[in-house]
């Protein structure tokens, strides 16, 4: 399978991250520096929109794209060291929007992602990274690790050191293949059998009462193959409260009642001699607490909030006068523009599995009085709206378009050690736009 999803070709051929950067590189007045339809939106939202535009600016998780936008499309000409200087500060900032601190190196040798992973993304995501059903996931967070021990056939080790600290282990699942039973000669005895899982608590002394404590057990059937999966739940979190504690997994097979078979009944696929799609798998769904993004403007000294582009009695140009681009854009009713982000191009496709990229989408145009209904505006919006066309206070501005509806979208990736991860981030796509 693809380790990226396909995205539609009908989509719109929107202007990207990297066109941003190759404005800012481009000299010109500061009306030209930014990309259009940023600077109008961010001053107004930061102005005098009044608290409500504020309050719901600061908390929109999209801020983070936002200013990674901006900072690449500063109205100077840096020089080209500046220039890198800053495309490495944005990087970094937008590695704090999705949580990371590092960007993790790709896999040494090409990998294949669990299916039981892309399955999940495809279940949970649409082709561009956007949720599609919010209700699968529990939590933000779907880890998964491969078995470490190469060996015994019925003990199994996963490393969690990539679990943060900060992360609330949710659901912990054990998946295991199950292989075909091999023919036997004669009737069988027996038609089911008991499968445990147990915590080693003594590495010496593993099959002891003492070395163990039971997690699962669950009865199968002597037929049949596919995955099965065990919630070892408690065990994890033992693990990540202390790490050391963590000696790995016990998988027994027994008759009904714990009695002993003449052979082995059931055979799980082990991560030495089996196929990659079928190795043993721990599966953790966890949360980091993490909700929309929080990046202090404060680290940005450009990008503190500014006064409004216009003041508050500029009156609208001439329709055959000479206009400027930004001009026509204010010209332009409110509405939801492409913005595309695409891993390539910022150098993240080595390590991010799906999706290649994802449509921002941006808001762009004007609240002129009286705002219409298609226009979304909220009670605020409106008095606002009327104050600043009857000109009833001093340094009143119209209100702004911006988004009033977020989506949030999903990464599948490797992490530092090469272990997929399934992440969810809130509030990431202007769903719609509206006056503010």
């Amino acid at each position: 399978m693809d380790r990226h999803t396909d995205r539609s070709s009908s989509a719109p051929a929107p202007s990207t991250l990297h066109q941003a950067a190759h404005r800012a590189s481009t000299c010109g007045p500061p009306s030209q520096g930014f990309p259009v339809g940023f600077t109008a939106s961010y001053k107004c939202g930061a102005g005098e929109a009044g608290g409500e535009s504020s309050r719901s600016w600061d908390s929109r998780a999209m801020l983070g794209t936002v200013l990674l936008l901006l900072v690449l499309a500063r109205p100077a000409c840096p020089s080209p060291a500046s220039a890198a200087s800053r495309r490495a500060e944005a990087l970094k900032r937008l590695l704090e929007v999705f949580g990371i601190e590092d960007p993790p190196p790709p896999p040494a040798h090409f990998k294949q992602p669990p299916q039981y992973m892309v399955d999940l993304f495809n279940t949970v995501a649409n082709a561009d990274g956007v949720t599609k059903n919010p209700d699968i996931l529990e939590g933000n967070t779907v880890r998964s690790f491969l078995d470490k021990t190469h060996g015994e056939k019925m003990r199994f080790l996963f490393v969690l050191s990539s679990v943060a600290k900060n992360e609330k282990i949710l659901t912990a699942e054990l998946h295991l293949f199950r292989l075909w039973p091999k023919a036997t000669d004669g009737p069988k005895r027996h038609h089911f059998c008991q499968v445990s899982i147990y915590q080693i608590l003594d590495k010496t002394e593993p099959d002891s009462p003492q070395g163990q404590k039971l997690l699962a057990s669950r009865l199968l059937s002597l037929q049949g193959s596919g995955w099965e999966v065990f919630a070892i739940t408690q065990a994890v979190r033992d693990w990540t409260e202390d790490e050391s504690s963590n000696r790995g997994l016990l998988v027994t097979v027994h008759g009904l009642g714990g009695s002993p078979l003449d052979s082995p009944a059931v055979q799980f696929a082990s991560s030495r001699d089996h196929h990659e799609s079928k190795k043993p798998m721990l599966v953790l769904f966890t949360d980091d607490g993490r909700r929309g993004a929080s990046l202090p403007t404060a680290d940005f000294p450009d990008l503190q909030p500014q006064d409004p582009v216009l003041p508050a009695k500029m009156t609208v140009p001439k329709l055959n006068g000479p206009r400027s681009t930004r001009s026509l854009d204010r010209l332009q009713p409110c509405q939801r523009h492409p913005l595309s982000v695409d891993f390539e191009e910022i150098g993240w496709s080595g390590w991010i599995i799906s999706p290649r990229g994802y449509n921002a989408y941006h808001c762009k145009g004007s609240c002129p009085f009286p705002l219409g209904e298609n226009m979304r505006p909220t009670n605020h919006a409106t008095v606002q709206s009327i104050i600043n066309a009857l000109k009833l206070s001093e340094g009143v501005s119209s209100p702004c378009c911006v988004p009033d509806k977020l989506h949030s979208i999903n990464l599948l990736y490797f992490d530092d050690d090469e272990n997929v991860v399934l992440k969810q981030y809130d509030d990431m796509v202007a769903g719609s736009c509206g006056c503010h």
